[in-house]
């Protein structure tokens, strides 16, 4: 499949806020890095899988809530804006608020292996003398399906990949586009992927002094159609569009996609982290914020889209391995309180908000930092065009400029 006349669009690719200095998208502030490893103690490591022959390129994306993740659980909520996908493990986040896992996103065929690999790595590490197990885990492992450009049948992500991505895992920016779970991946009618964003909003901590709170969203984005594409609220998918018609092969191209899309929609995985310390309902209702993010760039949930969002607070540690005498000894049945924080629900405003931002703005970089990509059965994907992105949204806030000017 080939886009809308695209061979114009720039080879180097770069993130919206490079492409179209001063664009604002939300109110409030980035992090240093724009990305979800702006919220202190988070670690993501991307692994990206291609063969030489074209016909793979899938890969996962690990992310790590916290260093001591195994033995200390971060609150966490979930939220399903469609459910035609999969989030292992979010049956016991919803039943404990509790998020005790890393978090790796792939492609649909690899959920298994990514679980195993979850699991590999804590016996390596945790397992006792003689080799036994004796503690709980419950991977957590969320996919979207890239079987357009990647041949799932060769099942080439193994539980291999997933330790060594624990293992690696940084606080180095993330690297966005065709990279980790998100390699294969198209979204609203372009390539797809990875994506990143973050945002600082204001607020106090319990003695009353003055604190910024991160929250930050990473997306895996596979879903939707180049006519609904929005950017700061401009149609620029349908102004693409209409000029895909002008071309035969373009709009053959842009056909044969819609098509697809009839048959089964992608989908999307939101992970947003913060460092406010929210309670496991208040991650849910932060979790929900994300489709809001994802409405405004063109996402609508369709019936085979899977939209599966996680949202986990860094700040307070909870303890969770409980069983063994290597591990905290507690007794089952007499209720020991533990002191935590959260914040008051009529200030989460600010926080609600960052959170559609920072969706809204991760989708963003990933359409413009993805790359075209020829797959699978020799199926392209071509890339947004910056180009033409660019001269869109800048005719748009000159032609803004100007009406207020007006006023």
């Amino acid at each position: 499949m080939s886009g809308p006349n695209m061979a114009s669009s720039p080879s180097a690719r770069v993130r919206l806020r490079d492409l179209v200095p001063g664009l604002q998208v939300g109110a409030w502030p980035t992090g240093p890095k724009n990305g979800i490893t702006d919220v202190s103690g988070v670690l993501v490591h991307t692994k990206s899988i291609h063969s030489s022959d074209g016909s793979v390129n899938t890969g996962l994306t690990t992310i790590i809530p916290r260093k001591e993740w195994f033995n200390k659980a971060c609150y966490a909520g979930v939220f399903r804006y469609n459910g035609s996908g999969e989030l292992s493990g979010s049956h016991w986040i919803e039943e404990t608020g509790l998020l005790h896992s890393p978090i790796v996103l792939t492609n649909s065929f690899a959920v298994g292996n990514c679980c195993t690999g979850i699991y590999q790595y804590a016996i390596e590490k945790y397992s006792e003398a003689d080799g036994g197990v004796d503690w709980f885990l419950m991977p957590v492992v969320g996919e979207t399906y890239d079987g357009y450009l990647n041949d799932l049948t060769q099942f080439v992500v193994t539980p291999q990949h997933v330790v060594d991505g624990i293992k690696a895992a940084s606080a180095d920016p993330v690297p966005e586009g065709n990279t980790g779970g998100g390699t294969g991946m198209l979204c609203q009618g372009f390539k797809g992927g990875t994506g990143t964003s973050s945002r600082v909003v204001p607020g106090f901590d319990s003695k009353g002094n003055e604190k910024s709170y991160t929250i930050a969203a990473l997306v895996q984005a596979n879903y939707g159609r180049m006519q609904h594409l929005h950017i700061t609220g401009i149609p620029v998918g349908r102004i693409l569009a209409a000029e895909a018609e002008k071309s035969k092969e373009a709009a053959k191209a842009k056909a044969e996609y819609d098509a697809a899309k009839d048959k089964r929609d992608g989908s999307i995985i939101i992970v947003l982290a913060t460092d406010a310390p929210l309670s496991p309902i208040q991650l849910q209702r932060l979790a929900k914020r994300a489709s809001g993010g994802l409405s405004r760039v063109g996402g609508y949930g369709h019936n085979t889209s899977g939209d599966i969002f996680i949202a986990f607070s860094t700040a307070n540690e909870i303890p969770v391995q409980t069983i063994g005498v290597d591990h905290r000894y507690v007794d089952p049945f007499k209720a020991n309180p533990l002191v935590t924080e959260t914040i008051d629900d009529t200030t989460i405003n600010a926080l609600l908000e960052a959170a559609a931002d920072s969706t809204e703005e991760a989708i963003y970089n990933t359409l413009c930092m993805a790359k075209s990509i020829t797959g699978y059965k020799g199926n392209h994907m071509d890339a947004l065009p910056l180009d033409k992105v660019k001269g869109i949204l800048e005719k748009h806030i000159a032609l803004e400029k100007a009406i207020q000017a007006e006023l």
